[in-house]
Formats: C-alpha cells, sequence, structure tokens
C-alpha cells in the first residue's frame, strides 16, 4: 500500500449519515466522540463525522515541496490521532490527490497570473471534493498544500453552508500574510497571495478557465473576514485592507494583549 494512502484512516462506509425525525429536544452535540470539547456543535449536522481532504499541490507558488506535506503529515500519524484520540469518524478519499491530470502542457500568464489554468482546475475539483463533505454536515480538515487551495476549501464550504444553513459563511484567517492581492496588485503573480481576493469577489474573472467558475454561491462578505496574526503584507494589500474596512489583528496586536494579559497575572 503507498504510504499516501488514507483508506485505512477511514470509516468503511462514506455514506450519508441519515436519522429519523423527530420532536424530541435532540441531546447536545459535542466535537468528537470523547467529548475533548465541551463546545456544543451549532452548525454541525453531524460533529462527530470529519471529512478529509489531502491536497498535494504547490502550483500556486514556484517552490515544490508544500505538495509533500499530506504524506508527511499522514505518515506522522495525525489522522491516527484524530480517530483514535479525538474519537472522530473520518471520511474522504483514499489517496492524497496531486492532481497531475489537471496541469495544463502550456499554461501561460494571465493578467500577470503565473500557472493560472492549473491553479484554477485545481481548486475548481478541491471545491468540489470539499462541498460533498461539508453538505453531509461534517466538519472538513484539508492538508495541504500551498495557499491557493483556500481557493477550493473556502468556496466549497461557502457553498455547503448556504445550502444547508441558508447564511453566509465567516472567515477567520490565521496567517502572517493577507493573501488577498488582487493579480494586479500582486508583485510575483503567484496565485498563492491571491486566494481572499478571489474569494470576497475583489478579483473576478469572466472565463471559466481562469477562476470563472467562481459563483456567488462559493464566495464570503468581506464583512465577515477577519484576520489574526498579520506580519508581512503587501503594500496593496495594506491599500485593500483599509479600503474596505477589513478587520484586521497584526502581530503587534497579539504581542500587545500578551503582555497585557501576562503583566495582569503577574500583579494579582
Amino acid at each position: 500500500m503507498s504510504p499516501s494512502r488514507i483508506d485505512d484512516y477511514l470509516s468503511n462506509s462514506d455514506t450519508t449519515i441519515s436519522t429519523a425525525p423527530t420532536t424530541a429536544t435532540p441531546s447536545p452535540r459535542f466535537f468528537g466522540k470523547l467529548n475533548t470539547s465541551m463546545i456544543e456543535s451549532k452548525f454541525l449536522s453531524h460533529p462527530e463525522d470529519l471529512g478529509v481532504v489531502a491536497v498535494g499541490f504547490s502550483g500556486g507558488q514556484g517552490k515544490p515541496g508544500v505538495d509533500a506535506a499530506p504524506t508527511a503529515l499522514i505518515e506522522s500519524g495525525l489522522l491516527t490521532q484524530l480517530r483514535d484520540d479525538l474519537g472522530y469518524t473520518l471520511h474522504g478519499h483514499d489517496d492524497v490527490h496531486f492532481y497531475s491530470d489537471l496541469a495544463p502542457a502550456h499554461d501561460p500568464p494571465h493578467r500577470g497570473m503565473k500557472n493560472p489554468r492549473a491553479v484554477s482546475a485545481v481548486t475548481r475539483t478541491i471545491a468540489e471534493q470539499v462541498y460533498a463533505q461539508a453538505r453531509e454536515g461534517r466538519l472538513v480538515l484539508t492538508l495541504g498544500g500551498d495557499h491557493s487551495i483556500a481557493i477550493g476549501t473556502i468556496a466549497g464550504s461557502a457553498k455547503a453552508v448556504r445550502e444547508r444553513l441558508g447564511r453566509e459563511m465567516a472567515v477567520i484567517w490565521v496567517d502572517a500574510h493577507a493573501d488577498i492581492n488582487t493579480p494586479e496588485t500582486s508583485g510575483s503573480g503567484n496565485v498563492h497571495g491571491m486566494p481572499v481576493a478571489f474569494l470576497t469577489g475583489l478579483a473576478r474573472e469572466e472565463k471559466e478557465e481562469f477562476f470563472g467558475w467562481l459563483k456567488d454561491e462559493h464566495r464570503v462578505s468581506l464583512k465577515k473576514l477577519v484576520y489574526i496574526g498579520l506580519r508581512d503584507v503587501d503594500a496593496g494589500e495594506k491599500r485593500i485592507l483599509r479600503e474596505n474596512g477589513i478587520k484586521a489583528f497584526s502581530m503587534f496586536d497579539i504581542d500587545r494583549c500578551v503582555f497585557t494579559f501576562w503583566r495582569g497575572a503577574e500583579f494579582k
């Protein structure tokens, strides 16, 4: 068996879990069979289930290596711990996906974006994979992969949330980088620095092969986006954050809060 296969960790059946309708008051639904969190799930109909999508893709930027991360995580025992220690029932696909069949032989830049056709095709497939899990009321864990794959993970989740709950999804982006460059503000042309722009509609494209597959059902509102941990933000991104009133907490903000908390605890 290939070390990148994950079927040993998955449930024997990946069919939709259904329950008979009842008028009784539902019992609390907690994350994980071992109740490692005492926070009741309000948005997941099956919080004990975890959808896994393993994405071995690095085409959103120029350096190889991140495509090997899902295999390394699985070999280090991540899925075993999620299943045995936290008690999740795992669902998903049998293999780490490398999407080599989606890479065109010729992929010249478009609007300055590098590998635009490959990244668009891969993220579209990821969106479909994530959506298939999220629509069942499961939390979805995506193992990547460069940051361009967030186009797929969030697009698929946003579509499922709209269908299941009739509401927009909120996004908490924890990262040193904002990844909200548009093709026009990006200095590198790497799509891994653009996912938030495409997901919020700040960047749009009509042609299907260049992210034109993204529709309103896949997008999130700028009003439901917050950044935590920003440290290295491009000039164009700073302008986008400021002009759109996007809430953002930098590492300076975090350090200040930690210091304030530490000083308060010291003098108690």
